[in-house]
């Protein structure tokens, strides 16, 4: 029998806590794997890992890593999360969601992404149409024209079954711009 931790190396005892099969050079003296010292470490050490670095900050308070709080997508119900997939592709239903009776914040979050993402493109079509109308400048813009729509769909498609899953949607630009400006 193989070390559960190196392949292709004989096992000479089982681990006396977990009853992996071990090598010698990972049995220790108690006869416990690897994976059992760093348990009970991490155990013995509050939850952290050895090692941690950056877990105080200025003036010994505990570090408070900057992370985005998310809103449980459970709580949300269904017909609502749906409103808000759809949101993507048809943006006026995007707006019915803005108005939720619940006030559900990853609800009205899908749906100012879903209105920002939609203007955005629909900005992106009005910059390339008049950069195409300029002479000689417009050359480069054609090309990209037909190729904004599919593009948009395609995303619009994605993002709505993201959402009707209950996965946090994060759109480039759109998403910081959110958070920073609508108190959700």
């Amino acid at each position: 029998m193989d070390c559960y931790f190196h392949s292709n190396v004989p096992s000479v005892a089982l681990c006396t806590h977990c009853g992996k099969a071990i090598c010698a050079t990972c049995r220790d003296e108690r006869g416990e794997c690897p994976s059992c010292r760093l348990a009970e470490r991490i155990d013995t050490r509050g939850g952290r890992l050895p090692g941690d670095v950056g877990t105080r900050g200025p003036q010994g308070q505990p570090f408070q890593p900057n992370v985005r709080p998310t809103t449980a997508v459970a709580t949300a119900p269904s017909e609502t999360r749906v409103l808000a997939a759809l949101g993507y592709p048809f943006w006026p239903l995007a707006i019915l969601a803005l108005f939720d009776p619940k006030r559900d914040g990853y609800i009205r979050r899908q749906a100012w992404q879903a209105l920002g993402f939609n203007f955005g493109m629909a900005a992106v079509g009005f910059f390339l149409h008049a950069l195409a109308s300029i002479p000689f400048l417009g050359w480069s813009a054609w090309p990209l024209i037909p190729f904004l729509l599919p593009i948009m769909i395609v995303a619009d498609v994605v993002y709505a079954i993201k959402v009707w899953h209950g996965e946090d949607v994060r759109i480039p630009l759109i998403s910081d711009w959110i958070d920073t400006r609508v108190p959700l």
